[in-house]
């Protein structure tokens, strides 16, 4: 059986990849500092090694196993929180980027998958149906932290030939996401606050719009990513093209909760955009991703899960 490496295994994305994998067949090595993370989300099949994933003992730990991919989900994923301690912040989403990386070349890892982020972008004349091509502007340390890393990759792949990829996260939502997280995931943010406060906080206009991208979805394409074969480097939007204003999000959840919800408008946060959202078209013709959920179904999906575990 094949062992991949999976860093961020106790967190919404990073857990349901892990729980794929193992469905799939295959060992799964987990990395999680349980920063942000929940160890209760880690699948029981997973070796979990509780580390920050650019440890100075992290490859002692590892020396047990040789592995096809790595799929480095880990690291620190706000941009506000990113301004009040960006050395933490590039320590997190750079410094571990190039570590994994240096390891995979000492090991002869041939598959390397990195969550990026849409925030590379920043704020874009043209926001709407961005495409990879777009020159990246970012206006966050959390942004330039990721774009740094991309650039990493592309020179790891030119200089040792190992594949590559770069997935840039859009707004990734789901049952599952960390409810008790206030810095990350937008969806998640706004439902805990309707569910345990009944009542809505909004930093900026409702105007503001994202393009939000189901779990299974994220999950699907971190797999695929994983199993291209060729020594390459590629950059893809996990993205859905649609947007969708904070507006419109607040009541897709208003109208699957059982009671009334208030909404109160309050200042801003600091490095955010007024809206953006990514073409797909790379994404269907490379990795065939066709018909992925709604945000009607998924939303709907995810107030239900998360009225279920609230209530226990």
């Amino acid at each position: 059986m094949k062992y991949i490496l999976v860093t961020g295994v106790a967190g919404f994305i990073g857990s349901k990849v892990a729980e794929c994998l193992i469905k799939d067949g295959y060992n799964v090595v987990g990395i999680d500092n349980l920063s942000t993370g929940k160890l209760s989300v880690v699948p029981a099949e997973v070796f979990f090694i509780e580390s920050d994933a650019c440890a100075n003992d992290l490859q002692e730990k590892l020396e047990p196993f040789h592995f096809d991919a790595i799929l480095h989900i880990a690291g620190q994923s706000s941009a506000e929180v990113s301004y009040s301690d960006p050395v933490y912040d590039l320590k997190s989403n750079v410094e571990s980027t190039l570590f994994l990386l240096n390891y995979a070349v000492i090991k002869n890892i041939k598959n390397f998958v990195y969550a990026s982020s849409a925030t590379v972008y920043g704020a874009q004349d043209n926001p709407i149906f961005l495409s990879e091509e777009v020159t990246p502007d970012p206006i966050s340390f959390y942004a330039v932290g990721k774009l740094a890393s991309e650039r990493y990759l592309k020179l790891f792949t030119n200089e040792h030939g190992i594949s590559t990829v770069a997935l840039r996260l859009f707004n990734v939502y789901g049952p599952g996401q960390n409810l008790d997280n206030s810095n990350q995931g937008m969806a998640s943010i706004f439902l805990a606050q309707a569910i345990r406060d009944k009542k809505f906080l909004v930093k900026g206009s409702a105007n503001r719009f994202r393009d939000f991208v189901y779990i299974d979805d994220v999950v699907d394409v971190f797999i695929k990513s994983m199993l291209i074969k060729e020594p390459s480097f590629h950059i893809y939007n996990v993205s859905t093209g649609i947007k969708t204003t904070v507006g419109e999000l607040l009541e897709y959840i208003r109208i699957n909760l059982p009671f009334d919800i208030e909404i109160e408008f309050k200042g801003s946060t600091r490095g955010d955009i007024t809206g953006q959202s990514g073409s797909f078209d790379k994404l269907k013709k490379d990795l065939q991703m066709f018909n992925m959920v709604t945000f009607g179904v998924g939303i709907k999906r995810m107030v239900d899960w998360a009225l279920s575990v609230e209530k226990k």
